[in-house]
């Protein structure tokens, strides 16, 4: 299929994307009721805040692009990041305990973690990633749908956010001396990660 017409596709045709929605719905929902049942039992929540999106069509077809997949259904069936979840934590233990707590869920399976925390990427980029999938009922029968989930601090995000702002959106060609910067400003947030939760530790063991 010609990317053109897979692209056409994509946009008019909404049975891709209507399984991928359903699939954030579920995810989403679980994550809220762990963060309602933390908040609950010790009247607040490591998580600070979810967010969730379905990837563009020219987003789809870039990374299919990138990666050279097929420009097809095959090609298309291949990404694991369509529908995507971040869930933003206050400090950077909350991050393994929510992911925990979410795939110990039976109808949740854990297709592949990256831990970008303990090993950031060249970039300076910090987050754990997590490849999960979720069952969807479709008139048609059962199929398993792959959702990626972000879990990061909001010092993390703070950085992703702001990198993609400077750096991205503003079409800047591979600039060495920005990309230095940047992963400056990585490592010092790093540094205050770590001591937000040292900061923390000491006010819960005084408790």
């Amino acid at each position: 299929m010609e990317f053109e017409e897979m692209l056409k596709d994509l946009k008019m045709n909404w049975e891709f994307m209507q399984p991928y929605r359903s699939a954030i719905q579920i995810v989403k929902t679980k994550l809220e009721s762990i963060d309602d049942e933390l908040k609950c039992e010790n009247g607040d929540s490591p998580i600070h805040n979810i967010q969730s999106r379905i990837k563009t069509p020219d987003s789809i077809l870039e990374k299919m692009a990138r990666k050279g997949y097929s420009i097809d259904k095959k090609g298309f069936y291949q990404l694991n990041d369509i529908a995507g979840l971040r869930v933003v934590c206050h400090y950077i233990n909350d991050i393994q305990y929510v992911s925990q707590l979410l795939i110990m869920h039976e109808d949740i399976q854990l297709v592949k973690k990256e831990n970008y925390i303990d090993y950031p990427k060249e970039s300076g980029y910090r987050s754990l990633h997590l490849v999960v999938r979720v069952q969807i009922y479709l008139k048609n029968g059962k199929v398993s749908i792959p959702v990626e989930i972000q879990l990061r601090t909001i010092a993390m995000d703070c950085w992703a956010s702001l990198e993609h702002e400077l750096y991205y959106k503003n079409h800047h060609c591979e600039n060495e001396e920005v990309s230095s910067q940047l992963k400056e400003c990585a490592i010092e947030i790093a540094k205050i990660d770590e001591k937000m939760q040292k900061i923390y530790q000491q006010l819960h063991n005084k408790i």
